[in-house]
């Protein structure tokens, strides 16, 4: 798939009747694996980048981030948008330059997030919050292909679940013009209905945490249009290696070690991609 069908797809998808699912791996080979099970578009995640490197999630600098975006977009023919966290600045011309630099990797789209990754003021005051997506929005319409910008409001994943308050910033993310609204760990069906009935744009919503065990016809029947699943699949193979390891550490057993994939399955997963 050309690079221009890869932004039209994209587009396609936000645009068509019903909901999809974008799964979230962390390097190259999981990307394939998930492009051959038929998914129709993929997505970065910044923790489970970070967790490959042995870092903790945004201490992963923008350089290295925009390197791995570059090498996920080229993994597979599938569209993938990047989780770029707060943009790597504070400013809103930090965030259009990141969403520039973005686009140059071959990624379809990206998020940008009201994060300061700064416990003393985790979130971005509003004001500010929204000049620095209309300034990822107009720096995506700068270009001269397409560019799907999600903007993502964290006050449920951050410790602040005021409903009135991310609906509040999720409408003005949408009159800023971003494509895609996103506000992840919303607690319950009935929470994530009021978000999608009080914004006009696709809603992504994250599944995988703790408590979010809707399946797809009940998040479709909400009004999701798109499903993505953050870290989860890292830590779920964390998890099983974290096991695994253990065993053999407290055990002195091997038990666990035999319930991975067998080898030629995963070959034969991957020998149609090539090389690296």
């Amino acid at each position: 798939m050309s690079k221009a069908s890869k932004y039209e797809r994209f587009r396609e998808l936000h645009e068509q009747d019903g909901i999809f699912i974008i799964p979230n791996p962390w390097d190259v080979g999981t990307a394939r694996i998930l492009a051959s099970m038929g998914f129709e578009a993929l997505a970065t995640s910044s923790a489970g980048f970070a967790f490959s490197l042995g870092v903790i999630d945004g201490a992963v600098s923008r350089e290295r981030t925009l390197t791995h975006c570059r090498d996920m977009a080229a993994a597979t023919e599938l569209p993938v948008s990047a989780d770029l966290e707060m943009g790597f600045g504070d400013t809103p011309e930090s965030a259009a330059e990141t969403v520039l630099a973005a686009a140059e990797t071959g990624l379809a789209g990206c998020s940008i997030e009201d994060y300061t990754n700064r416990p003393d003021q985790p979130i971005y005051d509003f004001q500010l919050a929204v000049e620095r997506i209309k300034a990822a929005v107009a720096a995506a319409r700068s270009l001269p292909h397409d560019f799907i910008l999600t903007a993502r409001c964290e006050s449920f994943i951050r410790g602040n679940p005021d409903l009135f308050a991310t609906i509040e910033r999720l409408q003005a993310f949408e009159e800023a013009g971003a494509d895609v609204l996103y506000a992840p760990a919303l607690p319950d069906l009935e929470t994530i209905r009021t978000v999608c009935t009080s914004v006009g744009r696709p809603v992504n919503v994250l599944m995988g945490i703790p408590g979010s065990t809707y399946n797809v016809e009940e998040l479709a029947e909400a009004g999701v249009r798109r499903i993505s699943v953050g870290s989860c699949p890292a830590r779920v193979a964390l998890g099983a290696f974290m096991k695994a390891s253990q065993e053999m550490s407290e055990q002195g057993t091997f038990n666990l070690m035999t319930e991975g994939v067998a080898m030629p399955e995963i070959a034969e997963i991957l020998w149609k991609f090539g090389s690296a």
